[in-house]
């Protein structure tokens, strides 16, 4: 891991610097869900936070390290936006997101009310922001995925994760690739033998097929169901990182994913956005190794009736 361009002390200075409101997430292995699995299973619950999702610790970390009076301005599917615009207005910062036009209204509205200036656009919203960005220097091209610090923030998962003893096997929902390089970093890092399994849509395959190749390459995504974990286009930054900490890869169908959400919604009392049970998934229809295995549910922005 000495490529590695994350930083254990930087995670573990993100622990102190994150608002606490996304922190020390409740994690803990339910019967009830072991017994359906097969297995021991420990589940991290982060959407029971302002933004129902994970995304806030990473961007907070982030914009800690940020001038006042800078704009962070980024292109997202919805999460990493709802968490830029939380993130900007505790700092002091302003926010320019640019989402597709047909983004779930759920994470829109959420977006809006955290004070974003958002701007719908019919093409690709990463390109539209970093146009966007370059124009005046007072703007900060935030890209989920590519900068260490989110990767870090996002690492906190791991460190408290950690705090359980046992666990082998680690299976992570992948979108951009932050959330599984932080926490595989600081997991591997304390117990070197850890399995970390990441988890894509069979829809949106980009990243698990960059993750094979060692380079980004380009997939048109299918539809919208997973949009969390659905990228065209992956950072090859993140591919790095991953080619380093991650073990394997897994693809889950869409109703792979909507059995996943029901089960999360019968037995935890949680009702993950598709992307956000994509671990439940994997852990259901793949026979993954591990005897104690961990799983977070991300997210719980899905629209109503459910996408």
């Amino acid at each position: 891991m000495t490529d590695i361009d994350l930083q254990l002390d930087h995670i573990a200075e993100a622990a102190k610097v994150i608002d606490p409101v996304f922190l020390n997430s409740p994690q803990y292995s339910d019967e009830q869900l072991n017994e359906r699995l097969g297995r021991r299973v420990l589940v991290k619950v982060e959407t029971l936070n302002p933004l129902r999702s994970f995304k806030g610790r990473g961007a907070d970390y982030f914009a800690a390290g940020l001038e006042p009076g800078t704009t962070m301005v980024c292109g997202t599917s919805g999460n990493f936006g709802q968490a830029v615009a939380f993130a900007a207005r505790k700092r002091g910062l302003r926010a320019e997101v640019f989402v597709p036009i047909d983004i779930s209204p759920v994470k829109l509205r959420r977006m809006k009310a955290l004070g974003a200036r958002v701007r719908r656009v019919d093409g690709e919203a990463k390109a539209a922001a970093a146009a966007f960005a370059a124009e005046a220097p007072d703007r900060v091209f935030v890209v989920d995925g590519r900068e260490p610090a989110i990767s870090e923030g996002a690492g906190t998962i791991g460190l408290e994760l950690a705090r359980e003893s046992g666990i082998d096997t680690v299976v992570l929902p992948v979108g951009d690739g932050a959330l599984i390089a932080g926490v595989a970093l600081w997991l591997k890092s304390h117990s070197p033998d850890v399995r970390i399994v990441g988890v894509g849509t069979e829809s949106a395959p980009a990243m698990a097929r960059s993750w094979r190749a060692g380079e980004p390459i380009t997939v048109d995504r299918a539809n919208w169901f997973a949009g969390g974990i659905s990228i065209r286009t992956p950072e090859s930054e993140s591919i790095r990182r991953m080619r380093s900490l991650v073990d394997d890869f897994v693809l889950v169908s869409d109703d792979d994913l909507r059995a996943a959400m029901r089960l999360g919604e019968e037995i935890l009392g949680v009702v993950p956005e598709p992307a956000g049970a994509a671990g439940l998934a994997a852990l259901t229809v793949h026979d993954l190794p591990g005897e104690f295995a961990a799983t977070v549910v991300t997210g719980a922005n899905a629209a109503w009736p459910r996408e």
